[in-house]
């Protein structure tokens, strides 16, 4: 599903939406109806316009991987865009990949090494977001009003091993759970009023965190 301008939906279709990315189901007049996989969501929010949109809730937020943050087009691109859109050619599509083959790519990257300094690392990062704890870093206890959960450590790890496979390596490693810090991490880590009357961004509390959580030794001599 492709969901344009997502904060525009009602509470009550964002709720649908949260059935069908939980439990790859939908209910219709009390029936329940089963969603072929490969299923995902791809949706987009308009970070300016507020007036009639809907936040969606936590909950909601924590089942989408990433959150990428999309700037204005390059020059070139932006003429390339432009040029091709406003001419009288029709754009064709073909087909790339079968529902068949995502399934199988989705079930040979879980197969990339995760070794155990890696993980250690991101459930370190992930951990290291929540305020309210024995050692929790002061920034964190200033700036954050609600950290990361479970799924962060998961979605770190998982994009990982894609990650590493796209650039030819049998495992992940630490630089790629620095490089998918910020988009899996941006909509599940939630500053407090006073960071956001001081002008920091959830992306500052991720390089604070990516500069003061240490990287565990891997164990190799």
């Amino acid at each position: 599903i492709l969901a344009d301008e997502i904060n525009r939906t009602p509470p009550k279709t964002q709720a649908a939406l949260l059935e069908a990315m939980q439990e790859y189901q939908v209910t219709a007049a009390g029936e329940r109806y089963t969603l072929e996989k490969p299923f995902f969501v791809l949706a987009t929010q308009n970070p300016i316009e507020l007036e009639g949109t809907y936040p969606l809730p936590e909950a909601q937020l924590d089942r989408f991987m990433f959150n990428i943050v999309i700037d204005y087009l390059s020059a070139e691109d932006e003429l390339q865009v432009a040029l091709e859109t406003t001419t009288r050619e029709q754009a064709s599509l073909d087909t790339v990949l079968s529902g068949a083959d995502i399934l199988a790519f989705q079930s040979e990257i879980r197969k990339v090494f995760v070794p155990k300094n890696v993980a250690q690392f991101a459930v370190d990062l992930v951990r290291s977001t929540r305020p309210g704890r024995n050692g929790t870093l002061e920034f964190v206890s200033n700036w954050v009003s609600w950290g990361a959960g479970l799924r962060a450590t998961q979605y770190l790890l998982l994009g990982g091993k894609v990650r590493a496979a796209l650039r030819g390596r049998y495992n992940v490693a630490i630089e790629d759970i620095h490089a998918l810090s910020y988009p899996v991490l941006r909509h599940r880590v939630l500053t407090n009023f006073y960071a956001e009357s001081e002008g920091i961004t959830v992306e500052r509390v991720i390089d604070q965190l990516l500069n003061d959580v240490p990287e565990p030794k891997s164990g190799l001599s």
